[in-house]
């Protein structure tokens, strides 16, 4: 039984066999792998989705540098039209596996976190890396959570509803001024 799911596309780089010198991946999602991106990440498509990382050795770890490129569309919040948006997005991250001995703070304890520091190390365990996954998360955080045409806003609708107060509180209100009448 797996409890990681199946990668959309394949980028997983053994450590053990990563060379000294480094090694390249590359990705060009396919119309398929585009349309299982798109529906995972609730967007109306994935035009284009391309990559290209070095992979280098790194204290027992690797590190991935180099970028992704992506096309999208999704709904406007305010009007539902669809919206492009281009991504290009540089990637540098780092993995290293666990340290010995290491043991996960105790609850309740107190963890220093320098919040000036560079990111954090991702921590492995096992000899590979899905990079397929880092792909993925560089793109959700890339992507626009309130997209909307240039110049757009909700007074663009025109005014709505009719200008008398709505909802459960104006309900009660309503029904207090029959009582009193």
């Amino acid at each position: 039984m797996k409890d990681q799911p199946e990668p959309l596309f394949d980028a997983i780089v053994r450590i053990d066999k990563l060379p000294a010198s480094g090694r390249s991946v590359s990705v060009d999602a396919d119309a398929s792998t585009r349309e299982k991106i798109a529906k995972d990440m609730k967007l109306t498509s994935v035009e284009r989705f391309v990559a290209e990382l070095t992979v280098v050795p790194l204290r027992g770890g690797l590190r991935a540098q180099g970028w992704l490129k992506a096309r999208i569309t999704q709904p406007s919040v305010v009007t539902f039209e669809p919206i492009s948006q281009e991504i290009d997005e540089e990637v540098d991250r780092v993995f290293l596996p666990v340290p010995h001995g290491h043991q996960a703070p105790a609850p309740g304890s107190e963890v220093f976190i320098d919040l000036e520091d560079d990111d954090f190390p991702d921590h492995i365990d096992g000899p590979e890396v899905d990079l397929s996954a880092l792909l993925l998360e560089t793109l959700a955080l890339a992507i626009d959570p309130y997209p909307r045409r240039e110049g757009e806003d909700l007074n663009a609708l025109g005014p709505i509803g009719d200008g008398e107060e709505s909802g459960p509180f104006a309900a009660l209100a309503k029904l207090k001024d029959q009582d009193k009448s």
